[in-house]
């Protein structure tokens, strides 16, 4: 069942970025690199990378380093598309921004997390980004998939289980919301918003007054 579960989402989303892909969002090759954050073996690239492009105003979205803004998000996630935090960044800069794209982007900005899940399929950090992403948008369902998908690569991680109980408050599903919110408050994780608003709701009893 749970194989069956996974090749579903697997499915689901596929079709969701189906509308993307290299034909809109470019190959992965790329002149330097594309190389996987997760690997040690190139954190050498890596310091590289964050030194000249990556530098904390770039990830505060404050102003460019090498060049613009843009530019320097756009370099580093081509070099590195799984980089976590500067999908992070680029999320933050796509939710404050009124366009697909800005100066210094080479594709828009939902493209950085098609290339990123193009390149590094089970990465549950970009999936988790990436439906964090799609719910501030107010697409549920999409983000739905990914975190689905997230929490299939990365089951015992709270932050994702917490996310994704967040999702399914959102739709109203409280079920699986307090679920997800027992399963991250199980792994320690410390954030207490979820639980809070499924209290409000009348959805959620303290385990100890069982």
């Amino acid at each position: 069942m749970k194989d069956l579960i996974r090749i579903g989402v697997l499915l689901l989303s596929m079709a969701s970025t189906a509308a993307y892909g290299a034909s809109y969002c470019g190959e992965l090759t790329n002149a330097y690199g594309p190389f996987d954050y997760r690997k040690a073996e190139f954190a050498p690239n890596l310091r590289l990378v964050e030194m000249a492009h990556f530098t904390p105003d770039v990830e505060k979205l404050i102003k460019g380093n090498a060049g613009t803004l843009g530019g320097d998000l756009d370099y580093t996630l081509r070099a590195f598309p799984n980089h976590p935090r500067a999908l992070a960044s680029m999320a933050r800069y796509a939710l404050r921004s009124k366009t697909i794209r800005v100066p210094g982007l080479k594709y828009s900005f939902e493209c950085y997390f098609d290339r990123a899940i193009r390149f590094r399929p089970d990465d549950s950090a970009v999936r988790m980004i990436y439906g964090v992403y799609l719910s501030k948008r107010g697409r549920t369902d999409d983000a739905l998939i990914q975190l689905l998908e997230a929490v299939n690569l990365q089951p015992d991680n709270g932050a994702i289980n917490y996310n994704l109980g967040l999702v399914y408050l959102e739709k109203k599903d409280y079920e699986n919301a307090r679920l997800y919110a027992e399963k991250a408050a199980s792994l320690d994780f410390p954030l207490q918003g979820l639980k809070t608003k499924l209290a409000e709701a009348g959805k959620w009893e303290d385990q100890d007054k069982k």
